[in-house]
């Protein structure tokens, strides 16, 4: 009995949160960390049926870099990344889509369905949703550096993914964009391009699922934790060195996101069992959160 009434003050204590979320739209970017691991995803997918469910409107925008990369070394391609970008050439251009836009976006709709969702896979297949713009990196001289079919997301057709929310349907989105002036199709970095949906939507929540617990005091010790930051304390630890290396352009962009409509940014271990909802539906959540 005394279980029993603990699940009871579990679902009372998300009581709250889910009549304040419902029909707000969260922005889902899934990171390999979670797609590489068969029972995390499965969680993770559980969680935004649940969300769906109980009337939030969930969005999921993904990349797949490593199946990316799987699929490179057996065509015998070598993968080449630049500041972190995957220099995209014709012929590594063309198993990307394969591979994003194709396989990895219609697998995880698949799955959603298959755990009791309806999805729709928003693609170059089906209905695309993301365009952009070729982007260059300048390199230590200034100079601009070629990363080939690389872009940037410069609008989102807002429209058909709200139209899929409000029929009950999880969209679900790669990070893939095409330019509209030229028909060029562009590889996109998952993370901006889920700031991108975000921003476009005035998203109530961004959620990185990743595979650290979120900000740290100290990076190496998860029980250094912040559970929540806002931009002055974000460019405090920035300067001072406690947030470094790749989390800096993620903090950078979520303050981005933040100063453009979205109400918060969190940060949290996808390959914990359940740490979206943990995250969303109760009191402390699990992760980072970031605020205004």
């Amino acid at each position: 009995m005394e279980e029993a009434i603990q699940k009871a003050d579990v679902l009372i204590e998300a009581l709250g949160w889910i009549r304040r979320f419902r029909d707000k739209v969260t922005v889902i970017k899934l990171g390999g960390s979670v797609m590489e691991n068969p029972d995390a995803l499965r969680h993770v997918l559980v969680d935004i049926v649940f969300m769906e469910s109980v009337g939030m409107r969930p969005v999921v925008v993904h990349g797949g870099g490593a199946a990316i990369s799987r699929a490179m070394k057996e065509a015998k391609i070598e993968p080449n990344f630049i500041q972190g970008r995957r220099v995209t050439d014709d012929a590594t251009l063309k198993i990307v889509e394969e591979v994003l836009a194709g396989t990895v976006n219609e697998g995880l709709t698949q799955r959603i369905e298959e755990v009791g969702g309806r999805a729709m896979n928003l693609s170059f297949k089906t209905t695309n949703v993301l365009f952009g713009e070729k982007i260059q990196l300048p390199n230590v001289n200034g100079q601009p550096i070629d990363l080939g079919h690389v872009g940037t997301v410069t609008r989102v057709d807002r429209a058909i993914i709200e139209n899929l929310c409000y029929a009950d349907q999880v969209p679900v989105i790669p990070s893939m964009c095409i330019n509209e002036a030229t028909g060029e199709k562009l590889n996109v970095n998952a993370d901006t391009a889920a700031n991108a949906v975000a921003e476009a939507l005035g998203a109530e929540k961004l959620v990185f699922l990743s595979d650290v617990n979120g900000v740290r005091l100290n990076k190496e010790d998860p029980d250094s934790l912040i559970h929540s930051l806002d931009g002055d304390a974000s460019h405090k630890m920035i300067e001072s060195g406690q947030i470094e290396s790749g989390m800096i352009p993620k903090v950078e962009a979520c303050l981005q996101s933040l100063d453009r409509g979205v109400g918060k940014v969190h940060i949290i271990d996808g390959r914990l069992r359940h740490s979206l909802l943990l995250e969303i539906y109760t009191n402390k959540g699990v992760g980072t959160q970031i605020v205004r």
